[in-house]
């Protein structure tokens, strides 16, 4: 290593670093760090303590929800936390250098026994809360209608109670049925769990389990409150949003796969209700709905909307029809591009990275938004396109361009967006919704270009293919359109013929669509895998044909350029390489025995010929050669060429019949 110590006058000597402070002050600045109101004085004996913490709703020098369990011998260390806010932080003290091994090792330990001490001081802490808020619920008085938040809300109390100092109190009841905790809202509306107390995966039920029927579950009291109401049918308080999960498994464990259960989420502007309403429905079999503006279904019917209509749309009685009614109707197969991808239909283009099969769909969508064309012989209708492409913007910019300019193409009724989105969540939905209704038309084609980008969650997990199909029904439904889904295969070699990920994606499609690359500078194979209610398509084959783009050039001033889908030439199968390969044995066998003609004037070699050309040209043995011109012998290849009518047999040998051969035969003959 070079000595660059002669570069710095003076000498060089490493910065002084700053002793930190000590400990008991590190740790304050951290409880502070948090949001909690530190003790006045830190113990610091690997005991567990507790405070006042600072959080809202303290309501005495008794109420101490923070705790803490610190250690001082070797690295100072512990974990502090508030049971109220929440909140829970591994602390280390800064000792000015970094630990050995041993004091990582010591580190590690006390953090297991602080955890240890904070479980057993939760337990006793849970404990004595159930007590007390068992005792506070008995003796709390049943709250009237004329209660300052039940008015403003415009609900009943429907078993709400009210504290001594006129507080609405709420029960939490945990999964063994036993009361765990209180909520308390304030007459401004202000919400408090009582310290303590557990909450997580515990509820509340308004209204009862009298009839079967749907079992609602809202995240608060007046959401729930307000559906009850409404639809006369219970519904479960959770009191927060992540406590949806955990108590809709209760409520499927408890009532069965056949109870439906419907989320009625907030509409909050974080996402945060739908998220997690999303992943009970998933998780648990559940139905979701939505109030259409932002705020809850409290919110919803406060405003003068008809909640009951929200939760219960209206029984249409022309779902069911009779079978001889529904075939007395045509219904043709309608096509964006015939017999490759229908109208309204779930349709998948797979393919290997840089395969093609992004330009093979943009090709197909740009000759839509141009006004419609014909590939591959094959009608493409006229319609407006939204492309959701989740990458590759800068590529995506010169292959629309280039197209345009090799079409002679002035304009596309076509939108793109400027990134990805989850699309299966309801956040991610709700603004690809928004943003498609904001167009001035509606789209006759979406792609989501690639699903991978616009997929939360793992493509192999059925839960996460179901919420992402879920999504895109949602938008065939809205805007009566097609879906077009780009995707990759797998990376096995037997995987290349299908879409990467869950086997539900297959089930799903009305279409699937294999892209083939046979290599560079070969033709691309196009192939339908599916095609629900249609023959199957005949393969087709494209090429990529490079294409400059007028005027545009890179940072070295070369022009740029692209590539453009053109119709391809199939590559010859095994078949006719093989029989290309014994028509060319067959003529140089010709023209080895003396290019003879038959009687009426066609290319003739007799079998002698043959067989003197295969032992004189190819060195074949004798054995070999009877064989070869043995007849109807299927290992000869006199037998294949007779077969596809390239050859008859004619006096003691064989006359050309193919006439194109024949032709050509004779004018080269001649020439000679």
């Amino acid at each position: 290593m070079a000595d660059i110590t002669h570069l710095f006058p003076g000498g060089f000597r490493p910065a002084d670093r700053p002793s930190p402070p000590p400990p008991e002050h590190q740790v304050i600045d951290a409880m502070r760090e948090a949001g909690l109101e530190p003790p006045d004085h830190i113990e610091m004996d690997g005991k567990i303590h507790r405070f006042r913490s600072g959080t809202k709703g303290a309501t005495g020098k008794t109420d101490k929800p923070g705790w803490y369990v610190l250690y001082k011998d070797g690295v100072p260390a512990g974990r502090f936390g508030c049971w109220r806010a929440g909140v829970e932080v591994t602390w280390r003290a800064d000792v000015g250098r970094d630990l050995t091994a041993a004091e990582e090792a010591a580190h590690a330990a006390r953090m297991a026994e602080a955890r240890a001490a904070r479980d057993a001081e939760l337990e006793r802490t849970r404990q004595a809360a159930a007590e007390t808020v068992e005792k506070i619920w008995h003796d709390a008085r049943h709250a009237e209608a004329a209660h300052p938040y039940l008015e403003r809300k415009g609900i009943q109390p429907h078993g709400a109670r009210i504290t001594g100092d006129g507080r609405l109190v709420l029960p939490l009841y945990g999964q063994d049925g036993n009361l765990s905790s209180l909520q308390y809202i304030g007459h401004d509306g202000a919400k408090l769990f009582h310290p303590g107390g557990k909450t997580g995966g515990a509820m509340w039920i308004v209204g009862t389990l009298d009839e079967p029927g749907t079992l609602y579950v809202a995240e608060g009291f007046a959401t729930a409150a307000s559906i009850y109401e409404a639809t006369h049918r219970p519904c479960i308080v959770t009191y927060s949003a992540s406590n949806l999960v955990p108590v809709v498994g209760t409520l499927r464990d408890r009532y069965g796969q056949t109870q439906d259960i419907c989320i009625v989420a907030d509409n909050d502007t974080s996402g945060t209700g739908q998220r997690y309403a999303e992943q009970a429905a998933t998780a648990h079999g559940a139905r979701v709905i939505l109030p259409p503006d932002e705020g809850d279904a409290n919110d919803y019917r406060q405003a003068g909307k008809d909640l009951a209509a929200l939760l219960n749309p209206p029984h249409n009685s022309e779902w069911l029809i009779p079978a001889d009614e529904f075939a007395k109707v045509p219904a043709p197969i309608s096509w964006l591009v015939r017999g490759w991808v229908q109208d309204k239909a779930l349709v998948m283009v797979h393919g290997p990275s840089g395969g093609g099969k992004t330009f093979l769909v943009l090709d197909w969508l740009l000759r839509m938004a141009a006004g419609g064309g014909v590939w591959q012989g094959k009608t493409i209708k006229a319609g407006e396109v939204v492309y959701l492409a989740g990458e590759g913007h800068h590529g995506l910019r010169g292959r629309i361009a280039g197209w345009k300019q090799h079409h002679g193409v002035a304009s596309l009724d076509m939108w793109l967006s400027q990134g990805g989105t989850d699309l299966n969540t309801a956040t991610g939905l709700k603004m690809v919704q928004e943003s498609i209704r904001a167009l001035p038309v509606r789209p006759r084609a979406i792609c989501v270009d690639t699903l991978h980008r616009f997929l939360h969650g793992d493509e192999n997990s059925a839960q996460d293919t179901k919420t992402m199909l879920d999504a895109c029904s949602r938008l065939m439904d809205e805007f009566k359109c097609t879906v077009i889904l780009v995707h990759h295969t797998g990376v096995s070699e037997e995987a290349q013929h299908r879409a990467r990920g869950s086997s539900a994606w297959r089930g799903a499609l009305d279409t699937e669509i294999s892209v083939i690359p046979s290599g560079a500078g070969k033709p691309i194979e196009v192939t339908q895998r599916k095609s629900k209610d249609s023959e199957l398509a005949a393969p087709a084959w494209i090429e990529l044909q490079k294409v400059e783009i007028a005027g545009w050039y890179d940072d070295e001033g070369n022009p740029a350029t692209t590539a453009v889908v053109v119709d391809g030439t199939p590559p010859p199968s095994k078949d006719d390489v093989k029989l290309a390969e014994e028509i060319k044995r067959m003529t140089d066998a010709w023209w080895h025995s003396g290019v003879h003609l038959d009687d009426i004037g066609r290319p003739y070699i007799s079998r002698s010929g043959v067989a003197d050309y295969l032992s004189a040209g190819e060195g074949l043995s004798e054995n070999t050669i009877k064989i070869y011109l043995k007849a109807g012998s299927k290992k000869g290849f006199v037998h294949a060429l007779e077969d596809a009518k390239v050859i008859e047999k004619h006096a003691e040998g064989w006359s050309f019949i193919e006439p194109v051969l024949s032709s050509t035969l004779m004018i080269r003959r001649h020439e000679r």
